[in-house]
């Protein structure tokens, strides 16, 4: 019979641990698969805090898609990344707080988490939601997964990624609607706008990672230490 390179049994390479050609060729695609998944994958933290990002990795192997895709090759230089991400978080949450939302007309205190003032007891599972949730899960599915998807539907054009920044944004601020408000929303969104900019200068998740969870984790500090008022006040006062 001659020399075989590959056994297929009903289209599937058996000798391989990849899935269907066709399975993964619909999951990449826009048709019924492919929005499906893409409906699951944002639905999945309704369940349980990180399942979207883990969705995405999911399919990022059902569907044959290479890593580095998604933003996630190996990081080079790390501490470099881990110094320079957690300066910029820290700084961007400051500005934040202090001079746009304030621009923006946000009271200084945020409502959704006044439960965390001098709350020891609840700290610890906040800082691992903000590092799990949102440091990790949050770019894998806002950045690393929209922009893949983004890209490929917008096919490729001078401004397309401006375009990709803007509407992975709008679509972070609006996931944070319906529990943070209006406000939440709109420093979601400015926050994603930030970190599509740096994941399009670093090509990697790894710096925009950092940032986020750097963000969030002075954002949680200033809320347990009781100083929103004062850095909201800053420059703005009334």
């Amino acid at each position: 019979m001659g020399e075989v390179s590959s056994v297929q049994l009903r289209g599937v390479n058996v000798n391989s641990g990849n899935p269907p050609g066709d399975l993964a060729a619909r999951l990449r695609g826009f048709g019924p698969a492919g929005l499906a998944a893409f409906v699951v994958v944002l639905l999945g933290n309704g369940l349980f805090v990180p399942l979207s990002a883990l969705l995405v990795l999911a399919w990022a192997r059902l569907s044959s898609t290479p890593l580095h895709e998604l933003g996630l090759a190996r990081p080079i230089e790390p501490w470099r990344i881990l110094g320079r991400g957690v300066a910029m978080g820290v700084i961007a949450k400051l500005v934040f707080k202090s001079v746009l939302m304030p621009l923006l007309g946000a009271p200084p205190v945020n409502a959704a988490y006044a439960y965390l003032t001098g709350n020891a007891a609840a700290l610890p599972g906040m800082v691992l939601l903000v590092l799990v949730g949102a440091g990790f899960g949050e770019e894998v599915v806002f950045r690393g997964y929209l922009f893949e998807r983004l890209r490929k539907l917008l096919g490729r054009w001078r401004r397309r990624d401006l375009l990709v920044v803007a509407l992975s944004s709008l679509v972070f601020g609006a996931v944070h609607l319906p529990e943070q408000g209006l406000h939440g929303a709109e420093q979601a969104a400015l926050l994603g706008m930030l970190l599509g900019g740096i994941y399009l200068r670093e090509k990697t998740l790894w710096m925009p990672m950092v940032v986020h969870a750097a963000f969030d984790l002075t954002a949680v500090g200033l809320i347990f230490t009781a100083s929103e008022q004062a850095v909201a006040t800053l420059f703005f006062h009334g």
